[in-house]
């Protein structure tokens, strides 16, 4: 089929691009440059995407947006992450049930952020919407998808958690203290980090893709999230490194800010629910041995 995407130079468009390819597809990159090549399309993500690009478009992956993570949060970023999340997909969405004839499905990216912090209770996809910025930037996010809903196109929310590759991303931020020996929890560690690996994120997308009975939110994460204490030991192994040295919420907070009370002090126990429900098999579901060879890339 004929694929087109957004953020196909992010952490996991750049991963999923030649997947796509080499499984037959061709892809449409939905870029903000002048296009270089007869692979790329121009889009605005604050409000311009012209539906002819969309008319022969089988399907959409719109993944672009910036990492809650990447900098600090003030305001002006707070902003950003907003914008670039609502507009961007109310861009696509409009842009989507304005095409003749329209792409049949939309896979969105989203996160398991959206659940808040859930403590020790699983949340499938049915769990309700948490509190805080994130979460209810989650909510903004995924509501943005409507107007292709609306139009008939078939919308899969891609509640995303941790995913597992040495190339950038958390998990990159989170070795560079185990590297230098100074690793461990944060705060009290109980907190749930629910991960996936880069392989079974590009799996689930690709599964999603051709799975017709599903829509709506899906978690990708894999079955067995685990706590913040259990991570880091797992880190810590798999760098041949001590995890002992316990970072306190205090220190969290002055070193992320807000940041630290949205994410890296709560987390979700999230579980993949309905991937399961329809068949998709996990490929990693072991931490350590996910970490290891993650970093060994």
């Amino acid at each position: 089929m004929k694929i087109a995407i957004s953020g196909a130079s992010g952490m996991i468009g750049s991963a999923l691009l030649p997947v796509l390819r080499g499984s037959g597809h061709e892809v449409l990159r939905l870029v903000r440059h002048e296009p270089s090549s007869a692979d790329e399309a121009r889009w605005d993500p604050s409000g311009s995407l012209d539906p002819a690009v969309l008319a022969d478009v089988e399907a959409v992956i719109h993944l672009a947006a910036p990492g809650v993570g990447d900098k600090r949060w003030t305001d002006s970023y707070k902003r950003e992450l907003h914008d670039a999340r609502v507009l961007g997909t109310t861009t696509i969405a409009k842009a989507i049930a304005a095409a003749s004839p329209r792409p049949r499905v939309l896979l969105s990216a989203s996160a398991v952020g959206y659940y808040g912090d859930t403590g020790d209770h699983p949340a499938d996809e049915s769990a309700p919407l948490g509190s805080g910025f994130l979460a209810e930037l989650c909510e903004e996010w995924e509501a943005a998808a409507q107007p292709a809903a609306d139009a008939g196109t078939r919308v899969v929310l891609l509640r995303t958690g941790l995913v597992l590759t040495g190339h950038g991303g958390l998990l990159a931020q989170l070795a560079v203290p185990f590297k230098f020996g100074i690793g461990g929890k944060l705060g009290s560690g109980r907190q749930y980090m629910p991960w996936i690996s880069l392989r079974d994120e590009i799996g689930a997308i690709e599964f999603l893709l051709a799975a017709d009975s599903v829509s709506g939110p899906v978690n990708l994460a894999a079955p067995n999230p685990v706590t913040n204490a259990e991570f880091t030991r797992a880190l810590g192994a798999a760098l041949h490194r001590p995890a002992v040295l316990p970072i306190p919420g205090i220190a969290v907070r002055a070193i992320a800010g807000e940041l630290a009370n949205e994410a890296a002090l709560i987390g979700q126990r999230a579980i993949p629910t309905k991937l399961l429900e329809h068949g998709y098999q996990f490929q990693d579901t072991e931490l350590e041995p996910t970490l290891r060879e993650a970093l060994a890339k």
